[in-house]
């Protein structure tokens, strides 16, 4: 059976690991781990091809314990008894503890993970838990707790390269062209796993790695993008902060990201129409008329023509000018109303809408067209806060 080239260039030493040096390196949490021996529970965070998995594998060639590699997406509740049962067993006879890897943890549900939790308490097991998503929002707060969180990096294109060329030497008869490795490590994204698959492939197109054999190995770039993870909420924060920075270049690079991860184009435009009234506001009205006409405009388009409509209002966002006066002006207003005593609406703002409210004074002295009157040289006094609100100011117009 013919074994992946991923698994036969990983690393059992950290002396051959590439990357993570704020953890692996001299005096490094993950470094005196595995030196020492004294190996805890923890939880791997971060992207695909950053090493989560080969880092397990060290950890665990550095201690004498059983090592059960254990997958979330095929795995159950049955599956983790099992493996508990086994450990459990291991540690009566052999007093060995057992490191048990779990990948793509966060694919457990709350029981699935919860079934660790008394095991991982009484030292049965040492769990090793992958997720390329955020441990907060995805993994149980008991279960984080008794676990060290180590978050890992993606790897730098000098990583990549390195990988790139240490997958290289296993083929001898093969010739790279610098513009080719080069290639596969820009577009391999800080993936390792993806640069070497890359290499797998152009190996069995060409014994000679040229640039165009690069190109059809890797046939496009490796983008990590969940939809429902960080790095969904970090692009768009950083699209609506560029627009906000009035950078439009910065503002069609992330908008690019996201197309080309496939994220919805209507939460983009929403976001949009959000950004309009929120950051732009009555310096620039319009800027409110084109967002939603642009996400009218997507919902009937669609993709991936859908794409220039979202260019185009994106970058009249960006260089639209900016006003938070309306923004700020309801949220104080929001704030006083919810937290001090509402004072009585004047009279003569009320509606007297019939004989009793009259007899009440009810609209008694309301000028209805104040603007008329001063146009007709007329001076009105006319107060619309309450009495205890008399001179408040909500709405800044250079704000």
């Amino acid at each position: 059976m013919h074994e992946p080239l991923a698994e036969r260039l990983r690393p059992q030493t950290l002396d051959n690991f590439i990357g993570q040096e704020h953890l692996v390196g001299k005096d490094k949490p993950i470094r005196v781990m595995v030196e020492t021996g004294n190996v805890y529970s923890m939880i791997l965070w971060g992207p695909p091809g950053c090493g989560k998995t080969t880092l397990a594998t060290v950890i665990a060639n550095s201690v004498d314990a059983e090592f059960v590699f254990f997958s979330a997406v095929t795995s159950g509740v049955a599956d983790v008894r099992n493996v508990i049962k086994q450990a459990t067993e291991t540690w009566k006879a052999k007093k060995k503890r057992t490191i048990l890897f779990v990948d793509e943890i966060h694919r457990f549900n709350k029981s699935q993970q919860d079934a660790f939790l008394p095991h991982v308490e009484k030292g049965t097991i040492i769990l090793i838990g992958a997720t390329t998503e955020n441990p907060g929002f995805r993994i149980n707060a008991p279960l984080l707790s008794r676990s060290q969180l180590f978050v890992l990096k993606p790897l730098t294109d000098e990583d990549i390269e390195k990988v790139v060329k240490h997958a290289l030497s296993l083929f001898p008869k093969v010739k790279a062209e610098k513009d080719a490795v080069q290639h596969i490590v820009k577009y391999s994204n800080g993936d390792a796993r993806f640069a070497i698959n890359a290499i797998e492939v152009a190996v069995s197109l060409s014994k000679k790695i040229d640039l165009k054999t690069a190109e059809e190995a890797m046939q496009q770039r490796a983008v990590f993008y969940d939809k429902k993870g960080d790095y969904h909420y970090d692009t768009i924060s950083a699209f609506i902060k560029s627009m906000r920075g009035g950078d439009p270049d910065a503002t069609l690079h992330y908008l690019a990201r996201m197309l080309k991860a496939g994220e919805d184009p209507m939460f983009i435009a929403r976001r949009m129409v959000i950004f309009a009234s929120e950051d732009i506001g009555n310096a620039q009205p319009t800027a409110l008329v084109v967002a939603t006409s642009a996400m009218q405009a997507v919902h009937m388009i669609g993709l991936p023509e859908a794409q220039l409509i979202l260019g185009q209002t994106a970058t009249y966002l960006s260089t639209a000018k900016k006003s938070i006066a309306a923004t700020l002006g309801l949220y104080e207003a929001l704030n006083d109303v919810e937290i001090e005593n509402l004072p009585s609406i004047p009279l003569h703002l009320r509606n007297a809408s019939n004989k009793v409210m009259k007899e009440l004074d009810y609209g008694k002295g309301h000028i209805r067209y104040a603007w008329k009157e001063e146009k007709e040289g007329n001076k009105v006094e006319q107060e619309y806060l309450p009495k205890e609100l008399k001179g408040k100011k909500y709405y800044k117009k250079d704000w």
